[in-house]
C-alpha cells in the first residue's frame, strides 16, 4: 500500500480518514477516536505524504502535530470542499471530498498558523469581544438611566464622567435600589475598561517587538493594533502569491457577476477577516481626512481619486492598497517606500 494523499474530517471525538494512492485509487477508509487517529496515520501513511483537513477550529493544532511527524499538511476552506461532496452529506463522505478537493491543481489552501500567530490573533479576538461587551454595557446603562430622566452626552468617556455624578446626586430622583444596581453596572464598565487596556497593552508590546509589525507601522493609516493584526494574519506572507490575493482574502475587492463576455463589478465582497478589514478601512478613512496640504505621492493619489469618485470608494481603494503594500513589505522583507506607495502593487 502506497498512500500519497489523505483527507481527514476532524471533529470533537471521532475522526474519519480517506486515503488514495498516486493513481487516485481508494486505499484506506477509517473511523478513529480522537486519541488514536494520529497513531493510525503514522502506521498506515508514509512520511512525506499530503494530508488535508478543512480549516476550522483545532485544524491548526492538528496540523502542527502532523507536520512534526513529517507530513505535508494542507488546510482547505470549507466552501471549497462542499462542491466535491457527493449525494448525502456525512463525515465519511466529507473525508472523501476533502481528499478529492486537495488533488485539484487550482485549489487554494490556507496556511497553517504558528503558535505565535495563534497567540496574537487570540489576543485581538478577545479584545474585540471585550469592546463589544463594553459597548453593550454602556448602551444598557444609558437605556436604564433614561427611564429616570438622566441622559449623558454622546461618547463613552462622557458616560464614565456622568456615572459618579449620578450616584452622588441625592436630588436626581434615583431610588436607593436603583443606585445599588447602577453602582454594579459602573463597576462592570470599569472592569471591562481594565480588561481592554490590558489586551491593548499586550498588542502594543507585540507591535513594538515584532520586526514585521514594526515595519508595518511605517505605513500611513497603520497603528500598533492594525500592524499587530496584519503581522498575525500574514505570517511570512508566502501563502499568497501576490498582494492582490491578500486584499481579496480580506474582502476589499469587488464582487463579480459577469456573463456573456460582459464584466459586471459589484460592491466589495466583504469576505474573509472582517476585523482586519475594519481596521484597514478606519485607517484609510483617517488618512483621507488629513491629506489636505500634504504633497507626497500617496496624498496626491488619494485626493485625486476622491475628487473623481465617492469618498467611500476612495477609502476602500486606499485600504486595498494598504493591504497590498503590507503583503509586499512582509513577503519581501523590505522597508516601506513612500515614493512608491501611489504605484499599483
Amino acid at each position: 500500500m502506497n498512500i500519497t494523499r489523505v483527507g481527514v474530517d476532524i471533529a470533537k471525538s471521532v475522526f474519519h480518514v480517506y486515503g488514495v494512492d498516486r493513481h487516485d485509487q481508494a486505499q484506506w477508509r477509517g473511523k478513529y477516536l480522537r486519541v488514536k487517529w494520529l497513531d493510525a496515520i503514522v502506521k498506515r501513511v508514509p512520511a512525506g505524504a499530503e494530508i488535508a483537513m478543512e480549516a476550522c477550529a483545532s485544524s491548526h493544532y492538528w496540523a502542527h502535530g502532523l507536520q512534526a511527524r513529517g507530513y505535508h499538511v494542507k488546510l482547505i476552506a470549507a466552501q471549497f470542499v462542499k462542491p466535491y461532496v457527493k449525494s448525502n452529506k456525512n463525515d465519511r463522505v466529507d473525508a472523501e471530498a476533502i481528499c478529492e478537493a486537495m488533488g485539484r491543481p487550482t485549489m487554494r489552501f490556507v496556511a497553517a498558523k504558528t503558535a505565535a500567530q495563534q497567540d496574537i490573533q487570540a489576543t485581538h479576538r478577545i479584545r474585540e469581544e471585550l469592546v463589544q461587551q463594553r459597548t453593550a454595557k454602556a448602551n444598557q446603562i444609558r437605556g436604564l438611566v433614561g427611564e429616570y430622566g438622566l441622559v449623558a452626552p454622546i461618547g463613552i468617556g462622557q458616560l464614565r464622567t456622568a456615572l459618579p455624578r449620578w450616584l452622588e446626586d441625592a436630588e436626581n430622583g434615583l431610588t436607593d435600589n436603583f443606585r445599588f444596581l447602577l453602582a454594579g453596572l459602573a463597576e462592570d464598565l470599569r472592569y471591562l475598561d481594565d480588561r481592554i487596556a490590558t489586551a491593548t497593552e499586550r498588542i502594543a508590546h507585540h507591535a513594538k517587538t515584532d520586526p514585521v509589525a514594526k515595519r508595518l507601522m511605517t505605513l500611513r493609516g497603520v497603528g500598533s493594533i492594525t500592524a499587530s493584526a496584519l503581522a498575525g494574519a500574514l505570517g511570512d506572507a508566502k501563502a499568497f502569491k501576490r498582494g492582490r490575493d491578500f486584499a481579496a482574502s480580506l474582502g476589499l475587492t469587488p464582487r463579480q457577476h459577469s456573463t456573456g463576455g460582459r464584466d459586471r463589478l459589484l460592491g466589495i465582497s466583504k469576505r474573509g477577516d472582517s476585523y482586519l478589514r475594519t481596521l484597514l478601512v478606519h485607517g484609510a478613512r483617517a488618512v483621507l481626512r488629513y491629506t489636505e496640504g500634504k504633497e507626497d505621492n500617496l496624498s496626491h493619489w488619494v485626493r485625486q481619486l476622491a475628487e473623481r469618485k465617492h469618498t467611500n470608494v476612495a477609502v476602500i481603494a486606499l485600504a486595498n492598497k494598504t493591504a497590498r503594500i503590507a503583503w509586499s513589505i512582509t513577503c519581501h522583507d523590505n522597508a516601506y517606500d513612500p515614493d512608491r506607495a501611489a504605484q499599483a502593487a
